[in-house]
């Protein structure tokens, strides 16, 4: 039973696997046909597609024969046009250069004729230059004849008798000249016063300013007679530690509450008198004390300098200047000249140069910049060697100023001439803030030293009889003998009395000299 039932099972296993195998080809079957239904209807939709873009393709075809027949007789017709259009411009042409070798035929014709002309006119021109020859070689002969009979009759040679002649000419010559040179001075005297009248004037009319006068010592008030012992100090010790340390002489005299403090050098006298007033205020008087002191004083006014000169160039409306230079500007408030503050006279110099060159349509922030340096030597001309002039030179190239303000500076004591129109407003300026009533003060004895040297200028040249001067200086009158001079020579001794008095003098302000010549005619009836 056992072996029965094991073959049973295994003929349900294997009728199992035939039942399998038979699904299988059956589903094979099944498969093969519908991919083969599928293939069939690909076919078909492809023949379709196909012949579908074949009809597409022959109808673009004749599209593009149609378009392209038409294109090809638009540019048939656009080229027919052109080419007629040539046609007619080629004819046109034709027809110009047709005319224009006509006109160059003519041309050809007159030129013909014109040398023609002009060769029958240089033939007639060389028989007239022969002509002309011979009697130049005539004339030359008589003249020849002429100068040797001329020679025998008055003895003179050509030579001579040309020396002579040049020697009368120039006598009469240097009378001319001397006359012209008057007319003309009176002409440009009478063209120019008024103008440089109206001009100054109305310069004037617009700035005025206080006169401004400082002392060229200082004074430092005290609270009482018992301070000038404790300045001085015992044995001395705070007085020279003054002195050496501030470099000023200080002047302890009788004076009830006041100290003198006396040097060359206005801004250590400023920084003295800054630094006696802190030590007074303090009350501790002592050399260490007096350091101290000094050093913060000393700091305090260069600021204070700085600041000055930031001021006045804000004043003017100026611009681009350096931070150094800014000090030395300042510096000049500490300055004096004749008892004149040179600050304020520099800025006056700088507003009236600036109106100056308004009215003659020039620069004027130029001009007020070479107004406000032309003196910025004074600031530093007691520490470096020179003048006033040249140190002011030196500093404005120093710091890149405009060759216009070098100028100006060199120019405006006459010690190199102008070059520009600007620095003769400068020289202007400065005489007009400088010499006006009052803007200044000298002593009795520069006043007297300078009237004689004038007039010991004037009486040194020849033909002199008496001079005078007058307007305190301000203007020399020379009387001349009439015998020796005449009117022309009165002009050419005005210049040179002037030319020595601008090398020999230093003054403020001008001196007009005035050349007087005078013939009186006396006869006495008896």
């Amino acid at each position: 039973m056992n072996y029965l039932f094991a073959i049973s099972e295994t003929g349900w296993v294997i009728l199992l696997i035939g039942v399998a195998l038979a699904v299988a080809a059956i589903s094979v079957v099944g498969t093969v046909a519908f991919f083969k239904k599928r293939k069939d209807k690909a076919t078909a939709d492809a023949a379709s597609i196909l012949k579908k873009a074949e009809g597409d393709a022959e109808q673009i075809k004749a599209e593009a024969r149609r378009e392209a027949k038409a294109q090809v007789a638009e540019l048939k017709a656009l080229a027919d046009q052109d080419i007629k259009e040539r046609k007619a411009n080629i004819i046109e042409d034709e027809k110009k250069l047709d005319l224009r070798e006509q006109a160059i035929d003519k041309r050809d014709q007159l030129l013909t004729n014109k040398e023609e002309v002009l060769e029958q006119a240089k033939n007639e021109y060389d028989h007239k230059n022969q002509i002309l020859v011979a009697k130049q070689n005539e004339v030359q002969e008589k003249l020849d004849s002429i100068l040797e009979t001329l020679q025998t009759v008055a003895n003179m040679s050509t030579q001579e008798a040309h020396d002579e002649l040049m020697k009368r000419e120039e006598e009469k010559m240097t009378k001319e000249i001397a006359a012209y040179e008057k007319n003309r001075l009176d002409e440009a005297e009478a063209n120019c016063d008024s103008k440089a009248r109206d001009i100054i004037s109305q310069a004037i009319c617009k700035y005025s300013q206080d006169v401004v006068s400082e002392q060229t010592i200082s004074t430092v008030a005290l609270p009482s007679e018992d301070m000038k012992g404790r300045i001085i100090g015992r044995e001395g010790r705070n007085i020279k530690t003054l002195e050496s340390l501030l470099g000023v002489d200080v002047i302890i005299d009788d004076t009830p509450e006041v100290i003198t403090l006396s040097c060359f050098d206005p801004i250590r006298r400023e920084t003295a008198r800054l630094t006696l007033e802190a030590l007074i205020k303090d009350g501790r008087i002592q050399p260490g004390k007096i350091e101290e002191i000094y050093a913060k004083c000393k700091s305090q006014l260069e600021d204070r300098v700085r600041r000055i000169g930031e001021e006045t160039v804000n004043k003017l409306g100026l611009v681009g200047f350096n931070r150094e230079m800014l000090s030395y500007i300042g510096r000049l408030h500490y300055r004096t000249s004749y008892g004149q503050n040179a600050l304020d006279h520099s800025i006056q110099v700088a507003i009236l140069c600036g109106m100056m060159a308004a009215e003659l349509h020039l620069d004027q922030t130029l001009a007020k910049r070479a107004g406000l340096l032309h003196d910025i030597g004074k600031s530093a001309d007691f520490e470096l060697e020179g003048s006033h002039v040249e140190v002011g030179s030196r500093l404005a190239k120093k710091f890149g100023e405009n060759d216009v303000v070098i100028n100006s500076i060199e120019s405006h004591h006459g010690d190199v001439s102008p070059k520009y129109v600007i620095s003769n407003l400068v020289q202007a300026a400065d005489t007009l803030s400088a010499a006006r009533p009052g803007a200044r003060s000298e002593t009795l004895e520069n006043y007297i030293q300078r009237i004689e040297q004038l007039e010991t200028i004037c009486k040194s040249f020849d033909g002199v009889e008496n001079c005078y001067a007058m307007q305190s200086g301000r203007e020399v009158r020379v009387m001349v003998a009439p015998s020796q001079i005449n009117d022309q020579d009165s002009f050419t001794l005005a210049r040179q009395i002037r030319e020595k008095i601008e090398n020999e003098m230093t003054y403020p302000g001008q001196v007009k000299v005035q050349v007087i010549r005078e013939v009186r005619a006396v006869d006495i009836a008896k």
